[in-house]
């Protein structure tokens, strides 16, 4: 394998930095993954894995120590509605995600990185327009005037224009996507930083049939969701085009969150009931809007929801099974 086409994956140690790896190296390419902890259910793909935290400014000028082929900037404090939306944590979110990207863009520019790809959010959308949850507007250019819902999103919208105010002063080739709710088997699936497909499936892993779980809100707030392999396929498509972006990576598959969970129990094949609990929602409607990636990239999800949700189902029902087994 040549080290003439290298890639760069911070955050490589996350859910989608380990597929991203697994894919560039069948791709072809020699890697080096970076984050503050190796992969949790699978052993890195990637060549040479360094622990490191970005935020370290001197860390971050070891690690993007030669020009690159490729950047892949998927490092950042994260997590699900029950991490995002309490208001606990946004002092640590904005500042260590800003942190991170002010350190690798100084650092990528003076190491004369041909092309780096940022991975956005769709929260950086207005609130605004995500009132009424069987019409959300998320077209990329309604982000503004700006009104995310969260701390991570204003973060994440701050990031963006960072990112292309270095492709215009340093003419750095940047590529930016807005994630909507990336899932799949490796992903978290517990301890608070789980995302609703990822959580649903645990609960009704956990609880036998006939019984009940519990669901924050009530149950009529929507949202896409896209099986990782689909998103993988999107940002391939974006680093080989030249189209910065942002763009939308996400489905247009929308669903109430009671349907998310009725599709689940179907697939555990078990009857369970819904309480409605009070608890962090975020926006009512969400769903991507893929009419610019289909007219830029001719890209499409290949996968449907419900056939992610069959392989990421038993994924996690393994892992509750497991955890059984060593209590």
């Amino acid at each position: 394998m040549s080290k003439n086409k290298t890639t760069l994956v911070l955050g490589g140690g996350g859910f989608i930095g380990n597929h991203l790896i697994k894919r560039l190296k069948q791709e072809g390419f020699w890697i080096r993954g970076v984050d503050l902890k190796y992969p949790q259910y699978s052993k890195t793909a990637a060549h040479e894995f360094i622990i490191a935290d970005l935020r370290d400014p001197n860390k971050v000028k070891q690690i993007i120590d030669h020009p690159f082929t490729e950047v892949y900037q998927l490092a950042a404090d994260m997590g699900g509605a029950g991490y995002i939306f309490t208001g606990n944590n946004d002092a640590n979110v904005m500042s260590n995600s800003a942190l991170v990207n002010i350190n690798v863009l100084h650092y990528s520019q003076k190491a004369k990185i041909k092309k780096i790809f940022y991975s956005s959010s769709a929260c950086i959308y207005p609130a605004y327009n995500q009132k009424d949850p069987n019409n959300p507007k998320c077209t990329e250019a309604s982000a503004y005037p700006a009104a995310p819902d969260s701390e991570y999103g204003w973060e994440k919208l701050f990031s963006e224009r960072l990112y292309l105010a270095y492709c215009r002063n340093y003419k750095l080739q940047v590529r930016i996507a807005r994630f909507h709710n990336i899932f799949g088997p490796e992903g978290t699936w517990t301890g608070g930083k789980e995302k609703a497909p990822a959580a649903i499936c645990r609960k009704v892993a956990e609880t036998p049939d006939g019984r009940v779980i519990k669901m924050w809100g009530d149950g009529q707030q929507t949202r896409s969701f896209l099986y990782i392999d689909t998103c993988l396929e999107g940002i391939r498509r974006l680093m080989d085009s030249d189209f910065t972006g942002p763009v939308n990576i996400g489905s247009e598959e929308m669903v109430t969150i009671n349907q998310l969970a009725k599709m689940i129990m179907k697939i555990a094949k078990k009857d369970i009931e819904i309480k409605h609990v009070q608890g962090p929602q975020g926006v009512r409607g969400r769903n991507s809007d893929n009419h610019l990636i289909r007219k830029k990239l001719n890209w499409e999800p290949t996968t449907k929801l419900v056939d992610g949700l069959k392989i990421t189902y038993r994924w996690i029902a393994k892992q509750v099974e497991d955890a059984k087994k060593t209590q």
